[in-house]
């Protein structure tokens, strides 16, 4: 293709030139940069005369401080590009509060004042959409007063009179047409308990065969995908998509743009995505829950010959994998005397001899286990498509119950692939950890496992295939550069990559190491260095944020306070997060001071612009915890490839989480405040000079 022409560059410069006029907004030098990156980047993709991507440069990293605008500045460069390609743009948010304010304000008010022409929809999972049919299914049994289809405890909670009070109103919504099954646009919060009994995943609904597909709520939000130039989705939805093949919720890869807004959060989703886990015990008790669940489906669907074959199939893998836990759990107790706390990692990945042949055996099992229940899947398929030896009621009853079994024989079956099957000399290992889990009941075992990195499937299941792409957050670079992302998210060297500035005045900023702080090594001084430091801050300072990095030292802190000062204090877990900082906001318009004590979630994504902030005061440099497995394992795998784990992967962390601690403070152009440091290791230790450049250019108080 041609590239950035004249025409396209005019109706994006027009675009911006319209929305700055019609909102009176100044223009922003990092925005107006970012504008340009994202679309010099996507004009420029190589293309064959069909418009399929034939070039590798088509990725776009920008890093945009908080003020840049960066929501409108992808918009106005990303659209108009797509439109000319005839390419869907997909935004992808980390969190629903953006997702929400990119539907509900900033696409409206771009739509209204850019001059654009597109229009657009919001996508969700099927999980956040009633089940017409589970709905209608429970009401008919509970009305009936008979017993609903008994699937295992953990999946299917008792359903109370109270819920069922809720799903008649549910109900009643979708019939007057004042609810289009969407739980977040039900008028009050549906609590998980009420709503997991009402949702559906790809194994159990029958698509297109359900009775109730005309008035689906899912599907009609999922038809109205085709019709839209822009789908803005969320980092969980198109990992699902990408893991299902892609195109299977949304658009294919290779006909998409995808834009990640908040996109350092993108590795850490994708390894969710591809970890696996179990616990040995509830194995045990969910092999003895299908067996009792696939003999009351064997007295329901009669006289189907298939389905006697499948559960043929069936009952002698699934007895047999039940018989094995016992053994299992005797193996899994002796590996885990080694364990020093909660959880015992093996070391490098590397599995014992002895669980390597239980996993293989157990794989082989939930495979055959798996391959049945998707028989059976099929057959009850068929068979609301009027077969003759099963009645249509009872297929459409057991359907979503065996998908569920399947869904759960292929996770348990993916998790004994990844201990059977050692990575090849060379391969990037996984981490693979047993969590000891102590209840009442007894010790149980969980195994889990993950990539150490995301960056090999982001690779194979995005870079590789989509059309183009653009990453964008206020913290993508770790010590001033890009390393510690594209190591950990895969993007390539020859991606556009740029740090563009923000409007912030950060010298209105000081960053202070004041005179009493300590390191850290001192538990009780340094517990009590942050108590005095709190104590004698001035009384004019009413908004305060103060961030910890363990639990422990929080409330240790809080107790040696006196209690005039705990008075104005809201710890994190005291209310829900929106209501600690609706209260914050509250007692700091009264006149009042409010303190916040808080971990790492509100270090991140809490806005407190003015007086609601004036004053971050961060504990200590954020390292990570160090027995997370993950972690721990690729620390393990950076040291045995002759690399520093500590300057490699510690230091760039901690960077990036204090720039995010510190971002707290400067929520618009006008604020100022200070941030307080006390962790004295960022001017003793040699790694501290690295951690202080990497932060914006505030004002800065060091003590030495």
């Amino acid at each position: 293709m041609s590239g950035l022409g004249s025409d396209l560059k005019q109706r994006i410069q027009g675009a911006y030139s319209q929305m700055l006029s019609a909102k009176e907004l100044r223009p922003r030098r990092g925005q107006k940069l970012m504008i340009a990156d994202i679309a010099r980047t996507l004009a420029n993709i190589e293309t064959d005369i069909e418009g399929k991507r034939i070039g590798d440069k088509h990725i776009c990293v920008v890093e945009a401080g908080t003020g840049t605008g960066k929501t409108i500045a992808y918009f106005l460069s990303a659209i108009p590009v797509a439109q000319m390609l005839d390419k869907k743009l997909v935004i992808a948010t980390a969190t629903v509060a953006l997702q929400e304010q990119i539907v509900h304000k900033d696409l409206p008010d771009i739509l209204i004042n850019s001059g654009l022409q597109f229009n657009y929809t919001l996508a969700k999972g099927r999980s956040r959409y009633v089940c017409l049919h589970k709905l209608d299914h429970i009401l008919r049994e509970f009305d009936a007063d008979s017993a609903i289809i008994p699937l295992y405890p953990d999946e299917m909670p008792q359903v109370s009179n109270e819920a069922v009070e809720l799903y008649r109103e549910l109900l009643n919504g979708l019939a007057a047409d004042t609810w289009d099954g969407d739980r977040d646009a039900w008028p009050s919060t549906i609590d998980d308990s009420a709503w997991q009994p009402l949702t559906s995943d790809r194994n159990q609904c029958s698509g297109r065969k359900c009775p109730h597909v005309n008035n689906c709520s899912f599907y009609k939000a999922r038809d109205g995908l085709d019709k839209v130039d822009v789908i803005v989705a969320n980092h969980d939805l198109v990992l699902s998509d990408l893991a299902l093949g892609g195109g299977a919720i949304l658009s294919e890869p290779e006909e998409t743009i995808y834009i990640f807004d908040e996109g350092h959060h993108l590795p850490d989703k994708t390894l969710n995505h591809f970890s696996y886990r179990g616990r040995i015990d509830a194995a045990k008790r969910w092999a003895e829950q299908a067996e009792k669940s696939l003999a009351g489906m064997q007295k329901d669907c009669g006289e189907s010959g298939e389905i006697q074959r499948q559960l043929e199939r069936i009952v002698g893998p699934l007895d047999e994998a039940r018989a094995m836990m016992s053994p299992l759990m005797t193996l899994v107790a002796s590996i885990c005397e080694r364990a020093d706390g909660s959880h015992y990692r093996l070391p490098h990945g590397i599995v014992p001899d002895a669980l390597v042949d239980m996993a293989v055996d157990l794989e082989g099992l939930f495979e055959r286990v798996a391959a049945g229940l998707d028989g059976i899947s099929k057959e009850l398929n068929l068979a609301l498509e009027d077969h003759p030896d099963i009645l249509r009621d009872a297929a459409e009853a057991w359907y979503p119950v065996i998908g569920l079994l399947q869904a759960r024989a292929e996770s348990y079956a993916s998790l004994w692939r990844e201990y059977a099957r050692p990575e090849k000399p060379g391969d990037t290992p996984q981490a693979r950890w047993i969590n000891i889990v102590e209840s009442p009941a007894g010790v149980d075992f969980e195994l889990a496992c993950s990539p150490i990195l995301a960056s090999e499937n982001l690779m194979a299941n995005l870079w590789s295939r989509c059309f183009g792409a653009v990453l964008t957050s206020a913290t993508l670079t770790a010590l001033g550069r890009f390393d510690r992302f594209m190591m950990r998210a895969g993007t390539p060297a020859d991606a556009s990559y740029s740090v563009v500035p923000s409007p912030f005045n950060y010298s209105a900023a000081v960053l202070s190491v004041p005179k009493l702080a300590c390191e850290p090594q001192d538990n009780e001084g340094h517990n009590q260095a942050i108590v005095d430091f709190l104590q004698a801050l001035a009384d004019d300072e009413k908004g305060i944020l103060v961030l910890f990095s363990s639990w422990r030292q929080m409330q240790d802190v809080y107790q040696g306070l006196d209690s005039t000062w705990r008075r104005d204090v809201t710890m994190q877990g005291d209310y829900a997060k929106h209501e600690i900082l609706r209260r914050h906001r509250e007692t700091i318009d009264g006149g009042e001071r409010s303190v916040l004590f808080g971990l790492a979630s509100f270090a991140e994504g809490v806005d407190l612009p003015g007086d609601y902030c004036c004053h971050v005061v961060i504990a200590k440099i954020p390292f990570a915890v160090p027995d997370d497995p993950v972690e721990a394992s690729l620390a393990e795998w950076v040291e045995a490839r002759g690399g520093n784990a500590f300057m490699e992967i510690s230091v760039p962390d901690a960077a990036l989480k204090l720039v995010q601690a510190a971002g707290r403070l400067l929520r618009s152009e006008s604020d100022s405040g200070t941030i307080s440091l006390l962790d004295k290791r960022v001017v003793t230790r040699r790694y501290g000079r690295s951690i202080l450049d990497s932060l914006p250019p505030f004002t800065r108080q060091i003590t030495r």
